[in-house]
C-alpha cells in the first residue's frame, strides 16, 4: 500500500526535473510543457472524490486494484511516446488511474491492522511517504534522467505497480459494499471546468491575452463551473457536499492550501528551469539540488505536531507562513547572475522550514469540526485542492511568464539589446521567472491573511469520560495527529 502511495504521489513531481530534456526530445514549447505536470494533476485531483466515492459503493481492494492497472499501463505508454500528444494523453490517464487508487490506500491501511500499537505504526509510515513523496519525486527525476533517460521516470512506475498488483490479493482483504449513487455530473463538470480554466491561462502564455481561443475557453469554465455548483446543491448524494464550505474557517483553509501548493508547485517548475537552463545543472544536480527542500520538509513536518499543543492551529501556521513568504520574495529577484548558494539554497531551507511548520495545521484546520458523515468528502477534499491548486496556479504562473518574457524579447532595453543572441535569452528567462514568483509570493501573503483573519483554533476538548467499546480511527483523528495531506 505504501509502495502505491509513495508512486503515486511521486508522480506529481518526478518529471519535473526530466522537463528540459522532455521538451527537446517532443518539441514542447517552454509554456505547453506545463501540460506534462498539469495533465496528471488535472485528472488526479478532478476525480478523486469520484474515485472514492466508487471505493465505496464498489469495494476499496477492486478499485485500488483497477486504479494500479491503469496507472501502470498509462506509464508504460508515456514512457514510449513518440510525440507530445501521445505523452499528454498518457499523463491524462495516469492522473485518472491515481485517482481510482489513492483514496482507498489510506482506508485500506486503517482497516488491514487491528487498533492499537501496529496501526499507529502503520499510519506513522503513511505519513512519512505522504510528507517526503512529492518532494523526492524531484530528487528522484534527476538520477533518473541523469543516469537512464526521461522516459524512466515513467517506466519505473512499471515494476513497482506490477509488484504492488501481485501482492495486494495475498495481504489486503476486500471492503464490503456500500449502497450508493455516482455524481457522475459533478465529476464531469468540475474537472472539465477547471481544465478549461488551465486551458485558457496557457493559451495565453503561449498566445497573448487577445487570443479568441483563450477567451472561449474562460467562458467555457465558468458555464461548467456554475453547472457544477448546481448540480451539487441538488444532487441526493454529492461527491461535493457544499455545507462543506459553510464554516469559514474550513472554507478559508481549503482556499489557503489551493493557493499554496499554487506558489509551490511553480515554485518546482520555475526552479527546475533555472537551474538547468540558466545554470546549467545536469538533472542529477538539479535534483540534488532539491534535498535542503526535501530533508526540511520531512524532519520540520515530524516536529510540527508536537507543536500544535503550544501554539495552536492558527499560530503555527501563520508561523510557517513566514519563512514561506520569505523564500518566495528571495527567489523573486532571480537574475542572469543568480547562482544556487547564494540565490537557491536560501530559498529551499526556507521553503522546507515553512511547509514543514503550515502543512500540518493547515490539513487539521480543514478537518476540525466536520461531521462523521462528511469526514471522507473532507479529507478527500484537502487533496483536491491540493491537485487543483497546483494546476492551477502552474497555468496562471506560466501565464505570467509567458507574457512577461515574450515583453522582454520584444522590447528589450538599450542595455539588454547590445548583448549576445544566448544572453538576451537569458534575461528573457530569468525577467519572465522573476515575475511568475513575485506572483507566487503574493498567493503565499494572501494564505498569511487569511490565517490570521479567518482562522481559528479549535477549542481544547473536556477530559473523556471512561470508553466503553472501542472507537474505530477517523480521518479528521489521523490528520490531527500530524498527516500533513
Amino acid at each position: 500500500m505504501l509502495g502505491a502511495q509513495l508512486m503515486i504521489i511521486l508522480d506529481a513531481t518526478v518529471v519535473n526535473i526530466a522537463l528540459p530534456h522532455i521538451q527537446s526530445g517532443l518539441h514542447f514549447s517552454s509554456t505547453s510543457l506545463a501540460w506534462v505536470l498539469n495533465g496528471y494533476t488535472l485528472t488526479f485531483g478532478g476525480l478523486l472524490l469520484l474515485g472514492g466515492r466508487m471505493g465505496d459503493i464498489l469495494g476499496r481492494r477492486r478499485m485500488f486494484q483497477a486504479g494500479i492497472v491503469i496507472f501502470t499501463l498509462a506509464s508504460l505508454a508515456g514512457g514510449l511516446a513518440s510525440s507530445a500528444g501521445l505523452l499528454l494523453a498518457a499523463r491524462a490517464v495516469q492522473g485518472v488511474g491515481g485517482a481510482l487508487a489513492s483514496p482507498a490506500v489510506l482506508a485500506l491501511v486503517v482497516s488491514g491492522f487491528p487498533e492499537g500499537r501496529e496501526r499507529t505504526r502503520a499510519l506513522a509510515l503513511y505519513a512519512g511517504v505522504v510528507t517526503g513523496g512529492g518532494s523526492l519525486g524531484l530528487v528522484l527525476g534527476g538520477l533518473l534522467t541523469e543516469w537512464l533517460s526521461w522516459r524512466w521516470v515513467l517506466f519505473i512506475n512499471v515494476p513497482i505497480g506490477i509488484a504492488v498488483l501481485l501482492a495486494t490479493p495475498l495481504f489486503v482483504a476486500e471492503t464490503p459494499r456500500l449502497p450508493g449513487r455516482f455524481d457522475l455530473a459533478g465529476a464531469v463538470t468540475s474537472t472539465a471546468g477547471v481544465a478549461a480554466l488551465v486551458y485558457g491561462f496557457i493559451r495565453a502564455a503561449g498566445d497573448g491575452w487577445g487570443d479568441h481561443l483563450g477567451w472561449l475557453a474562460f467562458g467555457l469554465s465558468a458555464v461548467l463551473l456554475v453547472t457544477f455548483l448546481v448540480t451539487e446543491a441538488r444532487a441526493p448524494q454529492p461527491i461535493t457536499p457544499l455545507r462543506l464550505f459553510a464554516d469559514a474557517s474550513r472554507s478559508a483553509s481549503y482556499a489557503a492550501r489551493l493557493l499554496v501548493v499554487a506558489g509551490m508547485f511553480g515554485m518546482f517548475y520555475f526552479v527546475t528551469l533555472l537551474l538547468q537552463e540558466l545554470l546549467g545543472f545536469s538533472p542529477l544536480r538539479a535534483g540534488v539540488a532539491f534535498l535542503p527542500l526535501t530533508l526540511g520538509l520531512f524532519g520540520v513536518s515530524r516536529l510540527a505536531p508536537r507543536l500544535i499543543p503550544a501554539l495552536g492551529l492558527k499560530r503555527l501556521m501563520i508561523v510557517g507562513m513566514v519563512p514561506m513568504i520569505g523564500g518566495m520574495a528571495w527567489l523573486w529577484r532571480v537574475s542572469p547572475g543568480t547562482t544556487y548558494w547564494t540565490g537557491v539554497f536560501p530559498p529551499m531551507m526556507l521553503f522546507g522550514i515553512g511547509g514543514g511548520l503550515s502543512f500540518v495545521p493547515l490539513t487539521s484546520a480543514s478537518l476540525v469540526g466536520v461531521r462523521p458523515e462528511d469526514s471522507g468528502a473532507a479529507s478527500s477534499m484537502v487533496n483536491v485542492m491540493q491537485q487543483v491548486g497546483g494546476s492551477l496556479g502552474l497555468a496562471v504562473l506560466v501565464a505570467v511568464f509567458g507574457t512577461v518574457s515574450r515583453g522582454a524579447i520584444a522590447h528589450p532595453s538599450p542595455a539588454v539589446a547590445g548583448l549576445p543572441v544566448l544572453a538576451r535569452q537569458h534575461f528573457a528567462l530569468a525577467h519572465g521567472m522573476s515575475a511568475a514568483f513575485g506572483i507566487a509570493a503574493i498567493f503565499d501573503v494572501v494564505t498569511l491573511l487569511l490565517a490570521i483573519t479567518l482562522f481559528r483554533s479549535p477549542a481544547r476538548p473536556a477530559p473523556a469520560a471512561p470508553a466503553v467499546a472501542r472507537r474505530p480511527v477517523s480521518v479528521p483523528d489521523i490528520a490531527e495527529a500530524g498527516d500533513p495531506d
